[in-house]
């Protein structure tokens, strides 16, 4: 069958992780059948934050072919098993989303509702004495460890720490060796075809100009093409997520090495802390209309661990997305796309997400509506239940003690994640929905750590013997516990393996 006319040149225009995140994969799979340019202009400042990641992360890179150790040496990296959350619930309230399973799912139904039961007959477990992740988080651990040894339970799921501005410059390396030509340059013009609209050229500040068959924005919140260029607009969820301001810090690292990000809840926010190998990376998201940047400042610099390195830096952001990701011959990736606040770290997956469909829906010249259509389709479906995540985290805290979380508790919310909601309460039930990113674990952990509590479980978990269910439940948490304790501290694990000192 004939594929008509080839793409043949692929121009993405800015640099940054979006930018080298497409290039890298770009050249990877389909390196021999385009020609890719990147331009980018030094004189731009990137936003260099998002240095917490989830575990799809390791798919992207086991593609490229990049060894873990060099890549965590390179990146100044650590390992991340999930996010502890902080004063979230209520003041006080502690809690993990930890990656990987929890428990050990028994035919059809999933483990938790067997929990559930047992905590109607007086159990006093916790939920998260069956997850490995959080045990070995917990203490400081990590190893490589697919399966849990002699034994059905899965091993450590983990994500990464690291600086994302070495990132982009660790996959600028592999893509020039692949063949992408980098242009030093500052985009002043978009050329529009006459009578298509399509892109024709972009036209920099030296007066050169670049013509392409295909487009890709990476130009960050400026949307240079998309949005200046191609007029495509963009859909506020101020609304429903009202932080629209952070203040972002770099620090020296404390005594631990934790292996998971912290999220702790403030009066009108919340702030982060990510442990690099060489420093912490600190942030307050906050609402201005609630507190004011000096406040919000003040409030982020009264709750570091370590001595700051750098004067605190700020900037603004709306919640939402592109109405439009693909138009004509152009596609938005990271930042030009939408933005959804870093509270389950999923900046860099929504750009692995999108570059990840780009390559499986490429286009010929032929620039077909009905995939355009559905590329669009699954990217909104991507943000928009990523979105659901992120608000249910305010809606479901039980706090009252400012205007802040008062306006959530007073908030309607999508349809969408109301159903949600109302299923777990009133029967523990949790479905995923067309292969969306946070899986039934996911939603488990932050209703149920936040203070939802399921009315019911399933009928069939009545089906075991108590005395069966027992020995199930305890000899799970043996396995586990003896387990943690046979693994080496992530800080002797990077130490032997993977340290930036011997670059140095």
């Amino acid at each position: 069958m004939a594929q008509g006319n080839r793409v043949q040149k692929v121009v993405i225009v800015g640099g940054g992780t979006s930018g080298w995140m497409t290039a890298s994969l770009m050249a990877k799979l389909l390196g021999s059948q385009i020609d890719i340019i990147l331009v980018e202009s030094d004189d731009i400042g990137i936003i260099g934050v998002g240095e917490a990641t989830i575990p799809p992360i390791q798919v992207f890179n086991n593609v490229l072919g990049l060894d873990e150790n060099d890549f965590i040496r390179k990146t100044q990296g650590t390992f991340k098993l999930g996010i502890q959350f902080e004063n979230w619930g209520s003041v006080g309230n502690k809690y993990m989303h930890a990656f990987g399973t929890m428990g050990h799912d028994i035919g059809f139904l999933p483990f938790h509702h067997y929990w559930l039961r047992t905590q109607a007959e007086g159990d006093t477990s916790d939920l998260w004495d069956y997850s490995f992740n959080y045990q070995v988080a917990k203490a400081d651990k990590f190893s490589r460890l697919d399966n849990i040894p002699n034994s059905p339970l899965a091993g450590i799921s983990h994500a990464f720490h690291f600086d994302a501005l070495l990132y982009a410059k660790y996959l600028r390396q592999g893509s020039e060796q692949l063949g992408v030509k980098r242009i030093e340059g500052l985009v002043i013009d978009t050329i529009l075809n006459a009578e298509t609209g399509f892109i024709e050229a972009i036209a920099l500040k030296d007066g050169t100009k670049i013509s392409g068959d295909f487009f890709v924005d990476c130009t960050g919140f400026r949307s240079v093409l998309m949005g200046s260029a191609l007029g495509i607009g963009y859909t506020s969820w101020a609304d429903w997520c009202k932080v629209n301001r952070a203040i972002a810090v770099p620090t020296e690292n404390g005594e631990r090495m934790r292996p998971y990000t912290q999220s702790i809840a403030h009066e009108s926010g919340w702030q982060w802390r990510i442990p690099l190998q060489n420093r912490a990376g600190n942030g307050h998201v906050f609402c201005s209309d609630f507190i004011s940047e000096d406040e919000a400042t003040d409030t982020l610099m009264n709750n570091l661990e370590g001595k700051p390195l750098a004067d605190p830096r700020s900037f603004s952001f709306t919640v939402g997305r592109r109405e439009k990701f693909w138009h004509k011959n152009c596609v938005a990736v990271g930042l030009s796309s939408g933005f959804l606040e870093p509270l389950e770290s999923t900046a860099i997956h929504l750009i692995q997400n999108s570059v990840v469909r780009l390559a499986q829906m490429f286009p010929t010249m032929g620039f077909s509506a009905a995939n355009e259509n559905e590329y669009n389709k699954q990217i909104a479906f991507e943000f928009e239940r990523i979105r659901d995540f992120i608000i249910m985290h305010y809606k479901v805290s039980e706090r009252t003690d400012s205007p802040f979380w008062r306006h959530y508790q007073e908030m309607e919310i999508p349809e969408s994640l109301q159903h949600r909601m109302d299923l777990f309460e009133t029967t523990g039930r949790i479905f995923r929905e067309n292969n969306e990113l946070f899986a039934e674990a996911a939603w488990l952990q932050v209703m149920y750590g936040q203070g939802l509590r399921p009315k019911s479980y399933h009928p069939m978990a009545d089906t075991m013997e108590v005395a069966k269910l027992k020995g199930f439940l305890t000899d799970m948490k043996t396995i586990i516990d003896s387990n943690v304790t046979k693994l080496p501290s992530q800080r002797d694990f990077i130490a032997r393996h993977c340290s930036a000192e011997a670059l140095q």
